[in-house]
């Protein structure tokens, strides 16, 4: 399977690169587009704020290059908030593939933001991401913003003094908010039930 890997400038590239390789899959980390296209997987990494990413895809030439993807595409972290219309992080257009807006977790008494650690999910659906995690399953979250979990595209909630989206999902475009690739075991299955799709 040819798995290629957007080099959007994020942090997490290399530890999704290693987390890839620890499960037995071999990807490349790219920004070419025949290669993207090429793919039988995709996987659209990303740390760090919406309007800076956004602006980074589109001087790769790589916005209308993830548009047209049709092979399955796994968001990951900033990369499920790009897949939405739009962020509050700077006011960014982002690349519309998911009806809606990301906006500014708002937080509570005691609770920290950015939401740095460890969360469950409630699931909402089925989906082929969830086939092999137990439903107790811990995993990894940062990020200062969210996803809405109204309409059809949550699949899976989360908790951070309110609720957001943890997995979204819309046709051959999936994506989670926390990290896989520091998730441990329950990431990992995530990751190979991705490939597996």
């Amino acid at each position: 399977m040819t798995l290629a890997v957007i080099d959007s400038g994020g942090a997490n590239l290399g530890s999704v690169v290693q987390a890839l390789s620890r499960i037995g899959a071999s990807a490349v980390l790219t920004s070419d587009a025949d290669t993207i296209r090429g793919a039988e997987r995709v996987i659209l990494p990303g740390v760090g704020a919406a309007a800076w990413a956004m602006k980074a895809l589109r001087e790769a030439g790589l916005v209308e290059v993830i548009r047209g993807l049709e092979q399955p595409v796994l968001g990951i972290c900033l990369g499920l908030q790009l897949m939405f219309e739009g962020s509050e992080e700077g006011d960014a257009e982002c690349l519309g593939l998911i009806p809606g807006r990301v906006r500014r977790l708002t937080g509570g008494e005691g609770l920290r933001l950015p939401h740095m650690g460890w969360n469950q999910l409630r699931w909402e659906r089925d989906d082929p991401l969830a086939r092999d995690i137990d439903a107790e399953a811990w995993f990894y979250f940062v990020h200062g913003y969210a996803a809405p979990v109204d309409g059809p595209a949550c699949v899976a909630r989360s908790e951070h003094g309110e609720p957001f989206a943890a997995i979204v999902r819309h046709e051959n475009f999936a994506a989670c908010q926390f990290h896989p690739e520091k998730s441990a075991g329950p990431g990992h299955q995530l990751l190979r039930n991705f490939l597996d799709s």
